[in-house]
């Protein structure tokens, strides 16, 4: 009920003050819109397969109700909106226990623990850097007003979520284990964003690969001292250079200026992250285990 709630109050009450103020509003919608789709890849025409009464309803018919709203206020009240539909999204400070998939791999990985894969693990994603991502949504606040969306803003290359789990072990070097659970009702077997239309009308499309991504990802949990990686002293946090050298990375994989200080670092950020891990990993005291 407050997952409803948040989409459509949360909704209402924004529209509102946008109306009063004359602000252009944003709403960050999803590929959920989507449901289990029969289309693939998804474009924005495409109404959706969507179960009005599932346990994952909640979450699905509210963002479909929100994007109503917002259709419904524009052409009511002439309010100028943008819907950006925003598929699998992941990057640094995600929250390790949030159920996400790529935060429960990576910390999975990291601590040795079993990997829990859904289903036969057949099933698809598609993953977006988060920075990507931002680059998307700026560029469509920038639009004209009568480019109101929906857009999708998703990053096209799919890939099965047992991929995606053996991508996140040999990255991390890990000795998991892939363990499999019965799939979720309604959980969607695919999943993979048409953008067609971003690319036409933002000229925007993704710049970051999933395994640089991954990278950052991983190279980041090891440095949040809240992480329960670093707490459990599985892996050393990041020294100060070593957190540069990855941000000048990041920065130049979307401004080649950053590639000055890149170059000059003792390592290679862009690396496998295996070695890395590898050689920072410490013996993980029975102690330290829950």
């Amino acid at each position: 009920m407050q997952t409803t709630k948040t989409s459509v109050h949360g909704a209402i009450n924004m529209l509102g003050l946008a109306k009063r103020v004359r602000a252009p509003i944003l709403q960050a919608s999803t590929s959920e819109i989507y449901g289990d789709p029969e289309v693939h890849p998804q474009t924005e025409g495409y109404w959706g397969r969507v179960n009005p009464i599932g346990p994952r309803s909640c979450y699905d018919e509210g963002k479909r109700c929100a994007e109503t709203l917002f259709f419904d206020y524009w052409r009511q009240h002439k309010l100028p909106i943008k819907v950006a539909r925003i598929f699998n999204t992941y990057g640094p400070r995600m929250h390790p226990n949030d159920c996400r998939v790529v935060s429960t791999f990576v910390i999975q990985a990291l601590l040795g623990q079993d990997i829990t894969v859904y289903g036969d693990g057949s099933q698809t994603r598609s993953f977006c850097y988060v920075d990507d991502l931002v680059d998307g949504l700026v560029r469509l606040m920038k639009t004209p007003t009568d480019v109101t969306g929906p857009i999708n803003i998703g990053n096209p290359n799919e890939l099965t979520m047992l991929g995606l789990a053996e991508m996140i072990m040999e990255l991390t070097n890990s000795r998991s284990k892939i363990v499999y659970r019965p799939l979720p009702q309604d959980d969607p077997k695919q999943r993979r964003p048409d953008i067609s239309r971003a690319s036409t009308e933002l000229h925007w499309s993704p710049r970051v690969g999933l395994r640089e991504g991954l990278i950052f990802f991983a190279i980041a949990a090891t440095a949040w001292p809240s992480q329960e990686a670093v707490r459990f002293q599985r892996i050393r946090p990041l020294s100060i250079l070593e957190w540069a050298g990855t941000w000048s990375y990041s920065l130049y994989l979307v401004h080649p200026l950053a590639m000055a200080f890149y170059r000059l670092l003792p390592f290679d950020p862009s690396g496998s992250l295996a070695g890395w891990c590898a050689s920072r990993a410490e013996p993980l005291s029975m102690d330290h285990e829950t």
